[in-house]
């Protein structure tokens, strides 16, 4: 055997050795759980970490994902229990809970989307068909999203998914439905306004009517009492100058017959007899 034959045969073995070496091994990283196929059938399951042996050749390593993930189902039509459509959009967060279990019943992460898919969209159906289309927008919304959780983990876990939780991301209103009920409501406002209105102009003039009322009684009592203090008033002026006058009549008479002289003769003239008392003190001064 020259030495050419025998560098041509250690190459060959060299590299025969690395390539059934480097296909007897595989590596399972953190993230990542596997499943090892032999014409079909699951010969061992790992979920750890780490470096294997397998048979090169014939075995098959299947890995998938061991983290969690979101699974966006396409937004569908749901009918609620008061005959309301909807447009439900849900998403799902799942995990392969049992790799051996997943690829007996499954095989393929195209056909797990799909199952979930199905089932997930299933129990929401189901159970907002239950709820009417306030509650499904209401505080029971939280109970409406933990039943269909729970419904979901039931159905998939013989397929070795685990359902963590299902949310809906939004509930709307179909396109053709949006107009209508938006026309509904603005009357609905309309009609709340006007009733509001109404109710306010009727406290208003019942308010009106009362501060009138007061008003009256006030004033009347004001009248009354200033009716009553002019009286008071007028009584005690007269006391005051019959008193006066009473000490000397003769000076209140002169006084009363100057003032008459003074608003009666002032830019007039008068045709008084000769026995008037208003000519007594002319006389007198003769």
């Amino acid at each position: 055997m020259t030495k050419m034959t025998i560098w041509a045969v250690t190459i060959i073995i060299v590299f025969l050795g690395l390539f059934f070496g480097l296909t007897s091994f595989y590596i399972v990283e953190q993230t990542q759980q596997a499943v090892v196929l032999r014409f079909g059938e699951i010969k061992n399951v790992r979920t750890e970490p780490g470096v294997y042996v397998k048979a090169p050749f014939i075995d098959n390593v299947v890995k998938f994902e061991k983290r969690f993930m979101i699974y966006d189902i396409p937004v569908e039509r749901v009918i609620t229990f008061d005959r309301r459509t909807v447009l439900a959009d849900t998403y799902a967060i799942w995990r392969i809970e049992d790799p051996k279990r997943f690829i007996e019943t499954l095989g393929t992460m195209e056909v797990a989307m799909t199952r979930i898919d199905d089932i997930v969209y299933s129990h929401v159906r189901d159970v907002i068909g239950t709820y009417s289309f306030s509650e499904v927008l209401s505080i029971q919304r939280l109970k409406i999203l933990e039943e269909i959780k729970k419904r979901s983990v039931n159905s998939l876990k013989d397929f070795g998914i685990s359902i963590i939780d299902v949310r809906l991301k939004r509930t709307d209103l179909p396109q053709e439905n949006t107009q209508a009920v938006y026309e509904r409501m603005k009357s609905e406002r309309y009609a709340m306004a006007a009733q509001l209105r109404a109710e306010g102009e009727k406290e208003a003039q019942k308010m009106k009517a009362e501060a009138d009322k007061k008003v009256s009684i006030i004033k009347s009592d004001a009248q009354k009492e200033a009716e009553i203090i002019r009286g008071t008033g007028e009584a005690s002026a007269t006391n005051i100058y019959s008193e006066a006058y009473s000490q000397d009549m003769d000076f209140y008479e002169l006084q009363k017959i100057t003032q008459i002289y003074k608003e009666s003769f002032e830019k007039s003239i008068l045709v008084i007899p000769n026995d008037s008392p208003l000519l007594k003190y002319f006389y007198n001064m003769k």
